[in-house]
């Protein structure tokens, strides 16, 4: 059970790696497809940077996934090291990984409507007059193809992951 446990959740760290890799590699080519739609849309083509919306792997974007990646693998050695703590940890660590998955999950199926609200609260109005639908397109272009097969990878990953660790610690 130790050692299922502990393949769980390194096969969710290594999801929980895989985004700010591919941003790190990408995210400069999709920042520059952005700008060229902001430019397209007569709006400066730094309202991007100076609002603090980027697409590459700096900041939370970085920090946040990497985290949990690091709390993976150190809930993994707990698991290999058969400690007594290993079970609430599962517990604990699982649902909160299954929660936090669902968050950003919702957060990047809303993110049209978060970034206008976002851009709304600036009282710019040119921020204002963005289409956000096509520039959030322009940078999702920026990135390849294959990054969309890889985000489904990662939240099949990540949601099947936690739901098979938690009924296995329900059933065992």
């Amino acid at each position: 059970m130790n050692v299922l446990l502990a393949t769980i959740d390194l096969a969710i760290a290594a999801a929980f790696v895989s985004m700010p890799i591919v941003r790190n590699r990408y995210g400069a080519a999709a920042m520059a497809t952005a700008e060229s739609e902001l430019a397209r849309q007569g709006v400066r083509t730094t309202a991007l940077t100076e609002n603090g919306m980027r697409f590459d792997a700096s900041g939370h974007e970085s920090a946040a996934p990497l985290s949990i990646a690091a709390i993976m693998i150190a809930l993994a050695g707990v698991n290999l090291a058969d400690l007594a703590v290993a079970r609430p940890l599962n517990w604990v660590l699982l649902t909160l990984v299954l929660l936090g998955n669902a968050v950003i999950v919702y957060s990047n199926h809303t993110a049209v409507s978060s970034v206008r609200a976002a851009f709304g609260r600036k009282a710019d109005p040119e921020l204002i007059r963005i289409d956000v639908p096509a520039l959030l397109a322009a940078a999702e272009s920026g990135f390849p193809a294959w990054t969309w097969r890889l985000q489904t990878l990662r939240n099949i990953t990540v949601f099947g992951g936690t739901i098979f660790g938690l009924a296995a610690l329900a059933l065992s």
